[in-house]
Formats: C-alpha cells, structure tokens, sequence
C-alpha cells in the first residue's frame, strides 16, 4: 500500500516533467497523509492540468462521507471491475507526481520500521492515480483522488507486499487519455516497478506524526536488528530463485507476480 509520501521536487521540475499549463507554486512536501490535499495531473481535450485534490477517494454515489472508508488505495487487479473505482478508471485517470514513497516493514519487536522508498537519484516518479468529485448535499464540490497499487517488486516485498503503481513518461498521454485507451488496456500499464528503481532506506520513527514534514524524514538511520534465523532487509535486489528455464530472461523479475 501507499500512506505517506513526498513531493519534495521544485514547482518548475514537476511543471517540466508532467507537462499541464499552470504554474503554480507549493512547497516541498515530505510527509505527505491522507485526507491532505496532493498534487494530481489529469488529462483533458486542451492538455494537462494541475490540481489539488483530497487524498481519499469519494465516489459520487456516496450519501454521508463519515460512513464511507477512506479510499487512499486502490488495488490495480480489481480497480477496472469494483463499483467503487469502475467509472474512475474508465474516465478519470491521473497522474500523482512525487519523489518517493514511506512503507513500514519488520521491526524491533512489534514496532514497525518506516523505510524511505525513492530513486537514488531523487528525482520525480508519477503514481497511478484516480479521481472522483464529490458533491454534497450542499452542492459543493470537493475533488478527491487515490494511488493505485500492485504486487511489490522483489527489492521492496521483504517490507511490504504492495507498492505504489508507477507510470513511465513514456506512458503518460496513454494512461491519461481516457478516449482512446480504454481501462482494460489502462490496466496493463499497471505492473511492479523495475527492481531497482527504488531503494529503501530505513529511517526514524518520526515519520509516524504527521505533524513532522521535514528533510529529516529521509535520513538513514541504523536498520533494526533481525529476528533469529531472519535475513536482513537491504537495498540488494534478492536473487532470483528459479530452474533453469528461467535463465536468460530479461524482465528483471517485473513481471512475475501477473
């Protein structure tokens, strides 16, 4: 799953990057929850657009928000068939910039340990997005999106078994073009990351509060010791376990999980 991350790149780099007209200015973000409002990148006939959006999908359909559980995830496999995200996927796909990504894994005893999950280059990713706007019975409207998810690749599945969906530049007019390309074949665009695009970087507990959005947030510190007979979590892609036939293929293992 995805429930923190950050964006922590400058407003022209992200403008350079996705492409829409405005040009707005935010600051960097490194802890970044739910229900705040995030970035998103949507599609539309005159180009791409900037926008804020409340991170927790509300369908349209929903009679009262505070009996509706907030929808920060969606899973990739199952987003194009539920009621919930069906419309999205077929006509409100976006694109949500950030520079990385909080999962917590085994820890020190029952405490969880946060890692800092980005490129070692730091530079911007898009996750998948979806979209819906809200109208109350008021008739006000509030724009609100989630981060769809798959399979965690090999490097991040010692930590967690989902990871954010990512889109490469080169996907980007396909995923937000929601004419022409149709949510069945949106969803083939949905795959585990290359193993070796995120690294995870153990970090502190402060992370934990959202009131804590700082650089801090993504300094290494010490990784918690393993349990007995555990191997330990690192930045190393795990090697491939697999007979014979599997020798000479050239996925990276990014496709092992569909």
């Amino acid at each position: 799953m995805c429930g923190r991350y950050s964006l922590t790149a400058p407003p022209d780099d992200v403008r350079a990057l996705f492409g829409y007209g405005e040009r707005p200015n935010f600051p960097p973000r490194y802890n970044i929850a739910p229900t705040q409002p995030i970035a998103v990148v949507t599609g539309e006939a005159d180009g791409r657009h900037f926008l804020l959006a409340r991170w927790g999908l509300l369908p349209s359909w929903v009679k009262d928000p505070k009996d509706f559980p907030l929808l920060v995830n969606a899973r990739s496999e199952t987003a194009a068939q539920k009621p919930t995200f069906r419309a999205a996927m077929r006509h409100r796909r976006c694109l949500v910039p950030a520079n990385g990504f909080y999962e917590w894994g085994p820890g020190a005893g029952t405490r969880k340990q946060p890692y800092w999950c980005a490129p070692k280059d730091g530079h911007l990713v898009a996750f998948a997005g979806l979209m819906e706007t809200y109208t109350d019975p008021n008739g006000s409207e509030l724009d609100t999106a989630t981060i769809l998810t798959t399979p965690a690749n090999r490097r991040l599945r010692p930590i967690h078994d989902r990871m954010p969906a990512v889109i490469l530049p080169e996907d980007f007019a396909a995923w937000l073009d929601t004419v022409g390309v149709s949510a069945e074949e949106a969803t083939k665009m949905l795959r585990p990351a290359d193993d070796r695009l995120f690294e995870p970087v153990p970090v502190s507990l402060a992370v934990n509060r959202v009131a804590n959005d700082r650089p801090e947030l993504h300094e290494r510190v010490a990784p918690p010791a393993p349990e007995p007979g555990v191997a330990p979590i690192t930045a190393e892609v795990p090697p491939r376990r697999g007979r014979g036939k599997d020798k000479g293929k050239k996925d990276g293992g990014q496709f092992d999980l569909f």
